[in-house]
Parts: C-alpha cells; structure tokens; sequence
C-alpha cells in the first residue's frame, strides 16, 4: 500500500551582492545546469523546485532570487517578508561581497520572519583549483560568522555543483513538519533513495527552464 508523501511548501529568498553567483545556485540546484556568462538578475526571479527528505516528507522551495545591484537593495523586504529560509551568499574571492552578507545577516535577523532559517554560502570554490592565492575570505571566517549568528554555513561551487544540493537539503531538514499531506501531484520518480544518513535529493523543477520572470 502506497504512503502519501507530506508536501511542504518554502518560501526561500536569496541575498547578496551582484554577481557573488546568486542566480548560478538556483540554476545548479533547479536545472543541474551552469551558464558562464550568466545575464544579471532584474529584481528577482521565481522558480521552485521539490526535493525528496526521509519520513516521506518532500519540501517544495519557491525560490526568489533577488538582483545584487544596489538600486534593487530597497526591493529586498518585499521578497523576504514571509521567507521561512535565506541564503546569504558571498564570493570567497571577494571582501566586499562577504561585508554585505554581514549586512543582509543582520537585516534579516532584524526585520524578517522569527525563526527564519538562514544559509551563510561562501561561492565560487572551483576557482581555487587554478589558484589558492585568489580566495580573500577565509574558511574560517565564514564558520565564524555563521557560528556567531547561529547560521548553517556552506562553500560551494555552482560552476562544479559542490555543495550545493547539500545546502538545500540542509533547510529542507530543518523546517518543522507541517504535517501537510499532499494532492496527488507529487510523484516524485522511482530515483529516491535514503542509505542510511544520506539522502539523496530527487529533483522535480515545477517552473520552465526559461522561467526566469523579470520583476
């Protein structure tokens, strides 16, 4: 006898600066797909995903991804007013991008949703494989940050996917069961799998790959 799989659904808000590779995790995560030369997001786009958790539990993320341009930071409350998750990303080879990721840490203990779960991501990893000497924020100083705010934290790699199904499988085990059951539109594929402490996510994109929405 089949066991219906509780569906919940996550409103998940990215933030930081421009091109720290906000909109590379979403791709990485949603498409499993890495575009170089990615166009600039203006003010946000919206995409969702399913991922598959133990317990028979699926969490659905609806994902805004908000533009870093700093004409657009005024933008930024309207996306995460009501946010249950956050990612706050940097680039490891960029001081800057992490003083602003303090900024949005702040900000969001300040003003979003109590309990809010928020991801401290240090971006761009692969690019020390050409040369160490180019990351400017250290391991250290991000677990120190995170640790400080009381923050998951995670380097990863959209270029390579290193981390970055682990970041969202992460949220999805921290947000309380909701006990949602689901309609019957959650058929998730014969992919799924848990061994042990490992759960393997199984993708399910409910938004087009050219649903890149401009807002």
């Amino acid at each position: 006898m089949s066991t219906q799989r509780s569906v919940q659904s996550v409103k998940l808000v990215l933030l930081g600066e421009a091109a720290v590779g906000k909109s590379s995790l979403v791709l990485r995560f949603v498409s499993n797909d890495f575009q170089e030369n990615k166009e600039p997001t203006i003010g946000a786009a919206f995409l969702t995903q399913r991922c598959s958790l133990g317990n028979n539990k699926t969490i659905k993320f609806e994902i805004w991804d908000t533009a870093g341009q700093e004409r657009f930071a005024s933008l930024a409350p309207m996306y995460y007013r009501n946010a249950q998750a956050a990612l706050v990303v940097y680039d490891i080879t960029k001081p800057n991008s992490f003083i602003k990721a303090r900024h949005w840490v702040k900000e969001l203990k300040e003003q979003a949703s109590q309990g809010i779960i928020i991801a401290l991501i240090g971006n761009k990893v692969d690019i020390l494989e050409e040369d160490e000497s180019l990351r400017k924020v250290s391991l250290e100083e991000g677990e120190n940050l995170a640790k400080e705010e009381e923050l998951l934290f995670f380097e990863t790699s959209a270029k390579t996917s290193f981390n970055v199904n682990d970041v969202f499988l992460a949220i999805g085990n921290k947000i309380p069961n909701n006990d949602q059951i689901g309609n019957g539109n959650n058929n998730l594929g014969n992919n799924e799998r848990n061994n042990g402490n490992r759960v393997e996510l199984n993708i399910k994109n409910d938004s087009p790959q050219s649903n890149n929405c401009n807002c």
